[in-house]
């Protein structure tokens, strides 16, 4: 299932029209506000934003972001960092095939790295 997922300055009407404009079935998975409200067709017709405001209302914030995956968001974010510490904040090739290069490598880097210093863990009992 195709899905845009992005943090709370997402959370727009114009964001949720342009998604849908492009790729109808796909998923907006974006927290609302603290502070959103209901739309006005809420009762009869309710958005996916609406149906977001409902559930985090009945089952809380958290809930909400384990049902829709967006935790994966924030491993995601934390990859990021990891390899921009590591590796640099941009590539250094300008070609496709220089680039697609250099992330392979740098892949190959941050694997082994994480790989020395996974612990091997063995059930004793």
């Amino acid at each position: 299932m195709a899905a845009l997922t992005g943090d709370g300055a997402y959370d727009r009407v114009g964001v949720y029209a342009a998604v849908h404009e492009r790729h109808a079935e796909a998923a907006v998975v974006v927290p609302p506000r603290a502070d959103a409200v209901l739309s006005e067709t809420a009762t009869t017709a309710p958005t996916q934003r609406d149906r977001y405001i409902q559930v985090i209302a009945e089952t809380g914030r958290m809930a909400w972001q384990r049902s829709n995956g967006y935790n994966q968001r924030a491993r995601v974010e934390g990859q990021i960092g990891c390899w921009k510490q590591v590796l640099g904040p941009a590539l250094r090739f300008h070609t496709d095939q220089a680039q697609a290069t250099e992330i392979a490598i740098g892949a190959a880097v941050l694997n082994r790295m994480l790989d020395l210093v996974r612990p091997n863990s063995v059930r004793v009992a």
